[in-house]
């Protein structure tokens, strides 16, 4: 039997829920379509970690455009930053019978039950932004997203050209959310570069969630008990902004009393950049929503996907001759 198409007006409600983080749920016909007809509409369920920035707004605006461009009817969940409603909303999409599951999890530990549950349906599952530690990675179809330890990398080679002739430097750093992919890989691809090379110490290292509140609360006290600090090392934007405002309400200059070297290309950053109270923007694009729906509809016909899809991305600093030219992010 073939499954019913969700409302028309899904697009809509989608939008709602964004902020909401309302689960979008229709009940499920007994059978899931096997093989797809070519006239079949791709059901795509989605499961987002949060809003806990710009970038993650602007990823979750950019999915549910794509979805429409595509001609993809999507289901849209936003776990408000908890993994128990992202397993949660999972099974629900396994129960709805979607054709593909797409994951942005917010840490990487804890899915082999749940991705075993969507195999056993015969339902793929796609990750976005963010991987997972897994014994069987048979239970994913691909990943799509940003290479975070070559974005760490960026940022530590910007800061050995930065430093040239100094002595010393001493680097304060804002992570990630503890157990997440990029807060892992951003921090080790920055160690990477720059070990070996003794005048580099971090000499304090903090996680920030990836929100704005906690950088600037991270930075007043870094401020307070940390001396001597050269760079900041933020490893999104949100914080870094957050933490900008804690410089500056300690009197000192961003981009100048203190380096400061941001992940992500939000356009509050970019701005900051074109001001001098950023050094360096190393780009993690939230557009990703064109590649999901491609891979989605190519896995639901059956058809071998990349395991790995990467997006072309740039690293924006204070040496780029055109760095007022930057054009508008949309995030």
């Amino acid at each position: 039997m073939k499954r019913k198409s969700l409302p028309a007006l899904l697009g809509l409600v989608v939008l709602s829920a964004l902020a909401a983080g309302v689960l979008l749920l229709l009940q499920p016909s007994a059978d899931k379509a096997e093989p797809v007809s070519a006239d079949h509409v791709t059901i795509v369920g989605f499961s987002q970690l949060g809003s806990e920035s710009g970038w993650r707004v602007g990823n979750s605006r950019d999915i549910v455009a794509a979805a429409e461009r595509a001609g993809v009817e999507l289901i849209f969940n936003n776990a408000n930053q908890k993994q128990e409603n992202q397993i949660d909303a999972i099974r629900s999409f396994i129960a709805y019978q979607v054709d593909v599951i797409a994951l942005a999890p917010i840490v990487e530990e804890g899915w082999e039950n749940v991705l075993a549950e969507a195999r056993e349906a015969g339902i793929p599952v796609l990750l976005s932004d963010r991987y997972i530690n897994i014994a069987d990675e048979s239970l994913f179809a691909g990943y799509i997203g940003s290479d975070f330890l070559e974005e760490g990398r960026a940022a530590g080679r910007f800061l050995l050209r930065k430093a040239q002739g100094c002595d010393s430097v001493r680097i304060v750093e804002i992570a990630g959310t503890e157990g997440s992919t990029p807060a892992r890989q951003r921090a080790i691809g920055f160690r990477e570069v720059l070990s070996g090379d003794d005048r580099f110490r971090i000499v304090h290292s903090v996680s920030g969630d990836f929100l704005r509140s906690r950088g600037k609360e991270h930075m007043l006290n870094i401020l307070e008990t940390v001396e001597d600090i050269d760079v900041l090392y933020s490893h999104n934007d949100a914080m870094t902004l957050g933490a900008i405002e804690a410089i500056e309400e300690a009197g000192l200059l961003p981009g100048r009393d203190i380096i400061i070297i941001t992940i992500d290309g939000e356009q509050g950053a970019i701005d900051l950049l074109k001001q001098g109270k950023i050094n360096c923007v190393v780009e993690c694009t939230a557009l990703l929503g064109d590649l999901i729906m491609d891979l989605a509809q190519r896995l639901t016909r059956g058809e071998e996907i990349p395991r790995i899809s990467h997006p072309v991305e740039q690293v924006f600093s204070e040496f780029d001759t055109d760095v007022q030219n930057i054009p508008p992010r949309g995030y």
